[in-house]
């Protein structure tokens, strides 16, 4: 990561990126008091892509030396030089934008060392295991990673991006009838370890509101299957602007058939509902995925898919957008040092609106109010199924009683078109993977909202 990449660029021949990258993570967990995983991985390397003719080449290599190099940048260079010969095709340049610079800050502080962090970990499982003797089981788990990239094109575009994020898990579990009831929650996101997380007791207050959350569905009922009028929380927003929107709209799902291809310019959604995929800022704070510089070095912006309802565009890298006769988003991403980058969603989320959420929850007579998603899944035309862990029955106005474990399903746009209220309250999910090919980190998140929804029943 030492390495200085500019002065390779004597050997780019045709349009180049170079990119050296490494990935660190550290996963500490215990179940039950006893730790159950302890592990350190890094991978590193340096990668190169070609374009040459309307082809593409790519090569990698994990030795990030002088070497390794000159290599990927050769290979690279072949590649696209054989694959343009053998397919010729008649092809514009790509789309160049202003010359691009960013850089991150170095890390700063002292970081805990992993004895120090299993010390940790372990005080908030035996505080856990006190004063909640009668739980089932209990995790306790840290996700700390940090994602390093030094990025050179020949377009003169370069960049060091710098991204920790520093997770823990807690899933806590109770028996009811001889069953296991479990609710589990996310805390920390972007940064490092030592920022988030100061002590171990800053924690407890969330630990006993789960433990609450876990009671109450204990005693839970069936929701009753069927089309309901809903409030989905912010975190199932989030999931559904990423999964069942988002995806329909990156530009390459878009060649491929997505169901939005031919809705550019019209109304998709209730004009309650605008939807961005941000880049670095939003609300006027820093988004859980901060990118300035995408992978082939384009300048990062946001991009507007939904406005007020309508349509409005898509997300590029630099060929679709060459296709779309647009600029660029810069929303090409790659994880690894030897994956090539791909159309990536960043910052996902519905914009906030004007209403408040006790109001929404008082306004409905007979639905329910969800609040916390598991895995969900969603294709090119929209439609979704996303599990649902914590949710709550709202009758009358009021919060009833909380339901066990379900489904909401549907076609996202359908679901957009029946959003009758937007709450003010806005909440991002700091923790999200996309699994497009390549896992990679995003942020997702948006208001509650109000709309019909399809629940799965016992």
């Amino acid at each position: 990561m030492n390495i200085d990449l500019s002065s390779f660029k004597s050997l780019f021949t045709d349009y180049t990126e170079l990119r050296c990258q490494e990935n660190n993570s550290l996963v500490i967990g215990f179940l039950n008091g006893n730790i159950t995983t302890n592990t350190r991985l890094t991978t590193s390397g340096v990668s190169a892509r070609v374009y040459k003719d309307g082809a593409w080449g790519f090569a990698s290599s994990p030795e990030a030396t002088v070497a390794g190099i000159e290599f990927v940048v050769a290979t690279a260079t072949h590649n696209a030089t054989f694959l343009a010969l053998k397919e010729q095709q008649d092809e514009p340049p790509l789309p160049r934008g202003s010359v691009t610079t960013h850089h991150d800050p170095p890390a700063t502080g002292q970081q805990l060392r992993p004895e120090q962090l299993v010390a940790f970990l372990q005080e908030i499982d035996q505080y856990i295991a006190r004063k909640y003797p009668g739980l089932a089981s209990r995790t306790v788990t840290l996700n700390r990673t940090e994602l390093k990239k030094t990025l050179l094109t020949s377009d003169g575009a370069s960049a060091f991006s710098l991204f920790p994020r520093s997770l823990i898990q807690i899933s806590l579990t109770v028996e009811q009838d001889g069953a296991p009831v479990s609710l589990q929650e996310v805390f920390g996101g972007r940064g490092q370890f030592e920022a988030l997380f100061s002590t171990p007791d800053a924690l407890y207050p969330k630990i006993d509101q789960l433990y609450e959350h876990l009671m109450r569905k204990r005693e839970g009922i069936y929701a009753a299957a069927g089309l309901k009028t809903c409030i989905l929380a912010p975190e199932l927003t989030g999931i559904l602007a990423h999964e069942a929107i988002g995806h329909t709209c990156e530009a390459d799902l878009v060649l491929g058939g997505s169901v939005v291809a031919t809705k550019l310019d019209q109304i998709v959604a209730s004009p309650l509902v605008s939807l961005v995929d941000f880049a670095h800022t939003a609300l006027g704070e820093t988004c859980p995925v901060p990118i300035f510089v995408d992978d082939e070095g384009t300048k990062a912006t946001d991009a507007v898919l939904i406005d007020h309802g309508i349509l409005k565009g898509f997300l590029h890298n630099k060929e679709s957008a060459r296709h779309f006769k647009v600029p660029p988003t810069g929303n090409a991403r790659a994880y690894r040092f030897s994956d090539e980058p791909l159309i990536r969603k960043r910052n996902t989320a519905i914009l906030p609106g004007q209403a408040r959420l006790e109001e929404m929850i008082a306004s409905l007579d007979d639905g329910y109010y969800l609040m916390r998603p598991s895995n969900g899944q969603a294709d090119a035309t929209s439609e979704f199924m996303f599990g649902v862990t914590l949710g709550y029955e709202v009758k009358n106005g009021r919060l009833g009683r909380a339901i066990k474990d379900t489904t909401i399903s549907g076609l996202a746009f359908q679901v957009l078109q029946t959003v009758s209220a937007v709450s003010q309250e806005f909440k991002w999910l700091s923790g999200g993977m996309c699994g497009k090919k390549q896992l990679i980190p995003v942020g997702l998140g948006g208001p509650a909202l109000k709309c019909q929804v399809m629940i799965g029943g016992r």
